[in-house]
C-alpha cells in the first residue's frame, strides 16, 4: 500500500525502517506525551513495528511509514485504540515525526492522506484521534483535520488525561 501526497510518500513499513524509528522513539521531546512519557529502547521500537507490520494483515489498515524525500521521518495512520477501552470500537487516527520535522506540516500531510484512506478506501464511518490534553501541536493537528473535541478522560494503568476527538465521513465531505 503507498500513497503519495504533495511532499511526502506513505508506505508500508520495512525491517530496515527500525533504526531511524528507535532514533525517533528515543527522542524525550517526541514521546513526552506518549502513555507514560517513556521514550522507547530499540527492542521495544522492534516489537512495535512488528505490530505496526501485522497490523495491516490483521485489519487492513495501519500506519505508514511517513517518507520525505527518500528519508524516514515518522508515521501517520489508523489503529485500534485499544489502550482506552471506553471508546472501543473506534478507529483512531494517529501520527509521530521526528522532531528535525516539526513545524512544516507534515504530520497534517501525512494524517490528512490517511483520513481520507479510511472513509474513502476503507469505508469507514467514524475517526476517532486521542492527545494527551497538554499536546498543545496535536491539538493543531487535529483541528486542522476537522476533528472536534468530544471529552476528556483518563488513560487507564498510565492515569495519563487525554483528550478525545472525533470526525465523521460527513463532517470530513
Amino acid at each position: 500500500m503507498i500513497r503519495r501526497t504533495e511532499r511526502l510518500l506513505l508506505r508500508e513499513w520495512r525491517e530496515d525502517d527500525l533504526d531511524t524509528l528507535a532514533e525517533i522513539n528515543a527522542d524525550p521531546e517526541v514521546m513526552r506525551y506518549i502513555m507514560d512519557g517513556s521514550v522507547r529502547d530499540r527492542e521495544q521500537t522492534a516489537a512495535g513495528l512488528r505490530r505496526m507490520m501485522r497490523s495491516w494483515q490483521q485489519h487492513g489498515f495501519g500506519q505508514f511509514a511517513i517518507e520525505k524525500d527518500g528519508s524516514l521521518i515518522g508515521w501517520a495512520g489508523l489503529a485500534i485504540p485499544d489502550f482506552l477501552p471506553e471508546i472501543l470500537p473506534a478507529v483512531e487516527i494517529g501520527w509521530r515525526v521526528d522532531r528535525r520535522h516539526w513545524g512544516q506540516g507534515y504530520a497534517t500531510e501525512a494524517a490528512a492522506s490517511s483520513l481520507r484512506f479510511g472513509f474513502d478506501e476503507l469505508g469507514l464511518d467514524r475517526l476517532v484521534s486521542i492527545r494527551h490534553v497538554a499536546n498543545e501541536r496535536s491539538r493543531r493537528v487535529m483541528e486542522k483535520l476537522g476533528l472536534h473535541h468530544e471529552f476528556d478522560t483518563v488513560v487507564p494503568g498510565f492515569e495519563q488525561p487525554v483528550a478525545v476527538h472525533a470526525i465523521t465521513r460527513e463532517q470530513a465531505a
